[in-house]
This record gives structure tokens, sequence and C-alpha cells, in this order.
């Protein structure tokens, strides 16, 4: 299984336009319960998005906080400043937009997200238009797949299919996510590289060994 942007992205996203007021944003940023909008120009391209942060700092600014030592200290930055006096999204947002495209692999956004320190990326087509938004929450849907999905993938995809190796070498088990691999494979190095390809399939929390390998084995 190698899970695509576009197999769980929120397809009916609200955007804001670049000329949309502060107000505005924050209005509709509390009404459709999310962290950020996505910021669209006349063609419907994503040329920024305006989160819940890139609105704190004129709050910040308005409390008196932009002096003031501590974690609010960043108020001083030149950029955090700039949005501080700025009115509408075009001045707000956070340019140029992280973004993934529908085909891409739920692992590159994974990487994006944690990458970049955002909690959501949009989604866009190869003209830059607008297709979706995906959040941590669709990426972390991975790990609620079945136990035994995971365990049938693990021998028809991983052990008969990648490795060539009989299936009744091995044993499978999948607990919570949990993968314990056992039985007596081969060689020691097909044991590990069984493992390590099974530490990276979706929906793995963890991998534990307990191969057994016959004296001499290859190592």
């Amino acid at each position: 299984m190698n899970a695509r942007v576009a197999d769980v992205m929120a397809k009916d996203v609200v955007a804001v336009r670049a000329s949309a007021s502060f107000k505005e944003i924050a209005a509709r940023l509390r009404e459709q319960r999310v962290s950020a909008f996505p910021v669209l120009d006349a063609d419907n391209k994503v040329i920024g998005v305006v989160s819940e942060a890139d609105l704190l700092p004129k709050e910040a600014r308005e409390a008196g906080y932009e002096g003031h030592p501590g974690p609010l200290s960043g108020i001083r930055h030149r950029s955090e400043q700039h949005k501080a006096t700025a009115v509408t999204a075009a001045g707000l947002m956070s340019r140029p937009p992280v973004t993934v495209r529908p085909h891409d692999l739920l692992s590159h956004a994974a990487h994006l997200m944690y990458d970049h320190q955002v909690r959501c990326l949009p989604v866009v087509d190869m003209g830059g238009r607008l297709a979706g938004m995906i959040s941590r929450a669709d990426v972390l849907g991975v790990f609620g797949r079945p136990d035994e999905e995971i365990r049938r993938e693990i021998i028809d995809t991983v052990i008969v299919t990648q490795f060539l190796a009989d299936p009744a070498r091995f044993t499978v088990t999948v607990a919570d996510g949990v993968v314990t691999l056992g039985g007596v494979p081969e060689t020691a190095v097909v044991g590990r590289q069984v493992a390590s390809a099974v530490q990276h399939m979706e929906g793995v929390i963890a991998v534990r060994e307990e191969f057994t390998y016959f004296p001499g084995a290859a190592t």
C-alpha cells in the first residue's frame, strides 16, 4: 500500500482571497474550526497560506508585548512587525506556500509538515490551482490500518513479491500496528532486509525481530 495525498485530502476547502480582511479571516477561522486557509489569486492559484499563527503578532502588539522579553520577543523581528500591522491576507500570509500534489505520497506530506512545522498543506494541481487540503490528522490516519491488512501485505508484498522468499519460513504477527517477525530466514541479510522493508510500511508503528538463524548462516 502506497497511500497518496489524494486518498485522504479534503476536497471541499474554504479559501480566502488576497484582499480578505484581518477581521474576516479571524471570523472564518473560528467559524470553520480550521487552523489555516490557502490564499488564492484571481486565477485560483495558491499564492500563500494564512494561519492562526499569522494573526497572533497583531494581538501581541496590541497587548503591548512587542518589546517584552520571552517567548513573544520574536514580535520584534521584521517579518513579525510587518504582520502585526497588516490588515489583509496579502500582508498576513506566509509565502511562498508549502504545497503538495494529489499524487504525492503521504510520507512526503508528513516530511513537509515536520520540516516546516505546519499543521496542514494546500494540495495543488499541475497549474498551481487549489485541489484540496491535507492535515496532520489526515496523514496520521495511516496508523489506523487494520492489523490483518498490514500482516497480509507483509506476507504477499514484502516476503513473497519483493524478496521472493518462502512465506513458510516466516511467522508474522501484528498487534496494534506493532509487527513481530519470527521464523528462519535463509540468511541474516535477508532477515534484516525484510525487517527494514516492513519498518517503512504505512501503518507500522514498530518492528520486533525474533528470527532464528542456523549456524553458519550468511551475515
